[in-house]
C-alpha cells in the first residue's frame, strides 16, 4: 500500500530539540514541529520566554540552556534522550548577529560569534549522536544564512558571515562522515525576515527597499514560510535528502 504523502510529514511520537527558541524563526520551529506531532523540547537562555513558549504549546518541554557552555549542552541532550529513547530531530538555530564593518569587529566579538553561531552546534550535534542508539537515525537541520552563501554588504558582518558559511560547510562534512548510520545533516538557508535578528530592517524604509529591490518576490518573508521547508528536513519526505543546502529566501541567492 502506497504511503500517504501527507502521512510522511507526521512527526508523531519523534522529538525535536531546538535552540535559540525563544524568539523569532527558533518560536516558529518549536512551534511547526509541535503542530507535525513532536514532543519539542525548546531550548534557549531567555527562560521567561521560553516559558511562555510551553504554556502556548501544549507539550512543549522548555530547557533553560546556554549552548556555548559544555554542561548545558550535556543536561540539554540527556533531557531530549530521557523522553523516548533518543532525539529524532536537531535544530541548530541558536545565534548571534555581529558588527557589519569588519574594521570596527573587535576580536572578542569575532570569537562570540563564532563560539555560539558555529561551534556550540557542531558540539551539540556530536553529543547527539553519541548519544543515539546505534539502530536510530536522526535528521540534523543546521541554521545558516544567505550572509553565508553571498556578500550582502552594507549588512551581515564578516564574523557573521564566517560562521554560516562555515555552517554550510559543517553540514555537508558531517553528512558525509554520518550518513551510513541513518543521521542526515542539512542546512536550511533562511533570507531576510522580520525578526528580533533583523530588528530595523524592515522599519526602515532604506533597508527595506534594498531588500524589495535585491529579492526576486519583491519582499522580504512573512511569518512561517520557512516553516514547511523544516518540516521537509525533519521529516521522512526528505529520507534520501542529507548534505542539502535549501534557501528559503524568495530567490535572493539566485540573482
Amino acid at each position: 500500500m502506497a504511503t500517504s504523502p501527507l502521512s510522511m510529514f507526521d512527526l508523531s511520537g519523534r522529538v525535536a530539540v531546538v535552540t535559540g527558541a525563544s524568539s523569532g524563526l527558533g518560536d516558529g520551529f518549536a512551534r511547526a514541529l509541535a503542530a507535525a506531532g513532536a514532543t519539542v523540547v525548546a531550548a534557549a537562555r531567555r527562560v521567561e520566554r521560553l516559558e511562555a513558549l510551553a504554556a502556548d504549546v501544549p507539550g512543549l518541554v522548555p530547557v533553560a540552556c546556554d549552548v556555548t557552555d559544555a554542561g548545558d549542552r550535556e543536561r540539554l541532550v540527556a533531557t531530549a534522550a530521557s523522553i523516548n529513547g533518543g532525539i529524532d530531530v536537531l535544530v541548530n538555530n541558536a545565534g548571534m548577529p555581529g558588527p557589519p564593518d569588519a574594521l570596527t569587529e573587535t576580536p572578542e566579538e569575532l570569537d562570540a560569534i563564532l563560539a555560539l553561531n558555529l561551534t556550540a552546534g557542531i558540539r551539540l550535534a556530536v553529543e547527539t549522536v553519541r548519544a543515539l542508539p546505534e539502530d536510530r537515525g536522526a535528521s540534523i537541520i543546521n541554521i545558516s544564512s544567505v550572509v553565508g552563501l553571498v556578500s550582502t554588504a552594507p549588512i551581515g558582518g564578516a564574523g557573521y558571515a564566517a560562521s554560516k558559511a562555515a555552517v554550510i560547510g559543517v553540514t555537508r562534512e558531517l553528512a558525509g562522515q554520518w550518513g551510513r548510520r541513518g543521521v542526515r545533516v542539512n542546512a536550511l538557508v533562511p533570507g531576510w525576515f522580520d525578526t528580533e535578528m533583523t530588528d530595523g530592517l524592515f522599519t526602515n524604509e532604506k533597508s527595506a527597499g534594498w531588500v524589495r529591490r535585491n529579492t526576486m518576490l519583491g519582499r522580504g518573508g512573512r511569518t512561517g514560510e520557512v516553516d514547511g521547508a523544516l518540516l521537509f528536513l525533519a521529516s521522512d519526505a526528505a529520507s534520501y535528502v542529507t548534505g542539502h543546502v535549501l534557501a528559503v529566501d524568495g530567490g535572493w541567492t539566485a540573482r
